[in-house]
C-alpha cells in the first residue's frame, strides 16, 4: 500500500496526472476486481450517422475525381459544376440511411440556409478528401454558416446571433483554450500581474495555465457552492465590479459540478457587463447539450463573451479534436485592442503586417487564427478540412430534425437518457438523494466522501476520516484495493474529500458497482476507526 510520503507527493501532480497513476495501480488491485475507470470524461458511445455520411462522401469524392484523371491509385480533382446532381446519382437513399441523411442535409442547407447545392457538396467533397489547404483559413465558408446555426440551435437559441457571429474551428476545446490565452497575451489584453476571475470549481487547466511563467496572472476566485445549488452567490458576483479584474473564466455547464447557469446567474452576468463593458469573458460550453433548456453565456452577454465549444462529449469524438471559438462581430476584444496605447498598437501592426495590408483592422478572431500558426504560417492556418466537414455533418445531424422530425433530436435525447440511467444507478447504490433539477447535466457526479461518511456512520467518523488521512488516501485505496479510478475534486477547486465520477465512459451497470465499492471501502475505514476507538 502507498505510504504517506507517496500520497503527499501525488498531491503535487495535476488532477489528470494523479488519475493516470491511479489507473496503473487499479489494474493490479488487491481484490482482483474488474478495472473500472470513471476518471475521464471520454464518452463510450459514438454518433454513427455523420461518420457513415463522411465515409460515403470520401467514396463519392474519389469516384468523382476520376472524371478528370484516372490512373492506378491516382485520381484528379473534382469539378464543382453539377456535383450535386452527380452526388444524387451516386447515393442510394432507399438502401443506406447515411445517404438519405446526406440528401436531407443538402436540402436543409439549400432551403433553410440559402446555400447553393453545388457549393455545399463541393466544399464537403474537397474537404473530406483533404486535397487543399483550408480556404478561407479561419473557417470554410459553408461550414461557418452551418456551425453558427447549430450553435444557435443548442446554445444562443432564438437570439438571431448566428448572423452576427464569426467562428474559428480548433483542434478541440483544448486548443481553443491555449489559443485564447496566447492571443490575449500577444495582443496585450492580459499582461503579467493582471487579475482574472475564475468561477470555481472548474476544469483544472483553467486554474493551471494562468499561473504559468508564460502569463503570470493573478487569480480571483468567484466560487459556486453546492449548498446554493451551484448558483453564483451575489457577493461573488460583486467581485467582478473591481476594474482591476480584466477577464472572467467560466465553464457552463460546470465541470465537475455538472450544473448549467440558471436565469438568475445569467441576469447577474448581464448586470455586470452593463456596469463593466470592458470585462472580457471566456465561456466554455462543451456540456450544454446535456441540459434540455440550456442558455449560453454568449446569449446573455454576446459583446463581451468568447464562446468555446467542442463536439467531443456529445458525439463521442474526442479523438477527432473538434472544437470552435465564437466571437460577435462587435466585441470587447476588438474594442480593447483599438484602445491600447499608440506604442502598443504600432507594435501589433508590426506583428501582423506581413499577413494583412491593414493590420490595425485585423479582428481579434483572425488574430487568434494567425497566432495559432505563429504568424509566419498564417497562409497554411486553419483546422484540417476533414475535421471541419466532420463538424458540419455532426451539426447537420442535429439541424435536419427541424425538417424531418420536428424540434426534437432523438440522438441527443438518447445520450441524455443514457447518462441519466447511469446517474440513477450510482446514486441508488450509494443510497443518497438524486439531483433531478433541470440544470443538472448528470454527465459528472461530485461525491463528498466526508459527508457520505457522516451520513452513514456519524459525525465523529467523518472528522476522523478528514483529520487522519491525506486527501487522496480514499482515492488511492479505492484504486489499490477495489480497482476503481475516480478523480480528486481538489484539482478542480473543490473542498477536500470531493471526488468526481464521470457518468459517460463505462457500461451502465458498472455505476452500481462503483457505488457498492465506495460503500465497501467506507465500511473498511469505519472498521479501522472502530478498532482504534476500542483500544
Amino acid at each position: 500500500m502507498m505510504n504517506n510520503y507517496n500520497e503527499e507527493a501525488l498531491e503535487h501532480l495535476g488532477t489528470f496526472e494523479i488519475s493516470a497513476k491511479m489507473q496503473q495501480i487499479a489494474r493490479k488491485n488487491e481484490h482482483g476486481n474488474t478495472f473500472l475507470n470513471a476518471g475521464r470524461g471520454n464518452p463510450n458511445w459514438i454518433q454513427t450517422t455523420a461518420r457513415l455520411a463522411l465515409a460515403r462522401l470520401v467514396q463519392f469524392g474519389v469516384a468523382d475525381s476520376q472524371r478528370t484523371l484516372a490512373k492506378p491509385a491516382m485520381a484528379g480533382y473534382i469539378e464543382p459544376a453539377g456535383i450535386y446532381q452527380r452526388l444524387v446519382h451516386f447515393l442510394q437513399p432507399a438502401e443506406h440511411d447515411e445517404d438519405h441523411f446526406l440528401l436531407t442535409a443538402v436540402k436543409y442547407c439549400h432551403h433553410r440556409l440559402q446555400l447553393q447545392r453545388d457549393a455545399v457538396v463541393a466544399e464537403w467533397v474537397n474537404g473530406v478528401l483533404g486535397n487543399d489547404y483550408p480556404s478561407p483559413d479561419r473557417c470554410l465558408r459553408v461550414t461557418e454558416i452551418i456551425l453558427n446555426h447549430y450553435l444557435q440551435s443548442i446554445g444562443y437559441r432564438g437570439s438571431g446571433l448566428a448572423a452576427a457571429t464569426q467562428l474559428f474551428p480548433t483542434e478541440g476545446a483544448t486548443a481553443a483554450i491555449v489559443y485564447a490565452f496566447n492571443s490575449l497575451k500577444e495582443n496585450h489584453l492580459l499582461n503579467p500581474g493582471d487579475k482574472i476571475a475564475i468561477n470555481t470549481p472548474i476544469f483544472p487547466p483553467y486554474l493551471q495555465i494562468p499561473l504559468l511563467k508564460d502569463y503570470e496572472l493573478v487569480e480571483v476566485d468567484v466560487r459556486s457552492y453546492e449548498k446554493n445549488d451551484w448558483e453564483i452567490a451575489p457577493q461573488e458576483i460583486e467581485k467582478l465590479a473591481d476594474p482591476a479584474i480584466k477577464a472572467l473564466i467560466i465553464v457552463n455547464p460546470t465541470n465537475p459540478g455538472a450544473q448549467a447557469l440558471n436565469d438568475k446567474d445569467l441576469a447577474a452576468i448581464r448586470r455586470v457587463v452593463a456596469q463593466r463593458p470592458d470585462l472580457m469573458i471566456i465561456s466554455d460550453e462543451v456540456y450544454g447539450t446535456f441540459v434540455s433548456d440550456f442558455k449560453s453565456v454568449y446569449q446573455a452577454a454576446p459583446h463581451n463573451t468568447m464562446l468555446v465549444y467542442s463536439f467531443s462529449k456529445l458525439y463521442g469524438c474526442t479523438g477527432w479534436r473538434l472544437g470552435v471559438i465564437g466571437l460577435n462581430n462587435e466585441n470587447v476584444f476588438d474594442r480593447a485592442i483599438a484602445q491600447l496605447p499608440l506604442s502598443l498598437r504600432k507594435q501589433l501592426d508590426r506583428r501582423y503586417r506581413s499577413v494583412v495590408l491593414h493590420p490595425q483592422r485585423l479582428k481579434f478572431i483572425d488574430r487568434l487564427c494567425a497566432d495559432s500558426r505563429s504568424i509566419g504560417l498564417y497562409h497554411t492556418a486553419g483546422l484540417s478540412t476533414p475535421q471541419q466537414v466532420m463538424m458540419a455533418l455532426f451539426a447537420l445531424s442535429h439541424l435536419v430534425n427541424e425538417i424531418d422530425k420536428g424540434a426534437s433530436d432523438p440522438y441527443i435525447d438518447q445520450t441524455r437518457d443514457l447518462i441519466n440511467q447511469r446517474y440513477a444507478q450510482l446514486y441508488t447504490a450509494l443510497g443518497i438523494p438524486q439531483d433531478k433539477s433541470a440544470t443538472n447535466t448528470h454527465y459528472y457526479a461530485l461525491i463528498d466522501i466526508y459527508r457520505l461518511a457522516g451520513k452513514r456512520y456519524g459525525q465523529e467518523f467523518r472528522h476522523y476520516l478528514a483529520d487522519n488521512f491525506e486527501q487522496v488516501d480514499f482515492l488511492v485505496r479505492l484504486a489499490e484495493k477495489n480497482g476503481v479510478v475516480l478523480v480528486d475534486g481538489v484539482g478542480f477547486g473543490t473542498k477536500p474529500g470531493e471526488l468526481r465520477i464521470s457518468l459517460a465512459n463505462l457500461p451502465t451497470d458498472d455505476y452500481a458497482r462503483i457505488g457498492q465499492q465506495i460503500n465497501k471501502l467506507l465500511a473498511e475505514y469505519h472498521q479501522q476507526f472502530a478498532a482504534e476507538r476500542a483500544k
